[in-house]
């Protein structure tokens, strides 16, 4: 193999270990913000359900008026 050829492939090699360290970064990144999504999600169903169950007895309470 000739210098140049090897130089030519060194390169692209190089080129090749920096994209799959900016992959990886970028898929670090995608995760811990996916975590973050899923913690949210997590939080604002727990909020929904409370919301809910207040709703409801609410609604049980005005039922025991109307019956009165």
């Amino acid at each position: 193999m000739e210098d140049v050829d090897l130089q030519a492939l060194t390169t692209k090699l190089d080129l090749l270990i920096q994209r799959v360290e900016q992959l990886k970064a970028q898929n670090r990144q995608l995760l811990t913000s996916e975590k973050a999504w899923r913690e949210e999600r997590a939080h604002l169903i727990e909020k929904n359900e409370m919301a809910r169950h207040k709703v409801e007895s609410m609604i049980s309470r005005l039922k025991a008026l109307e019956q009165d």
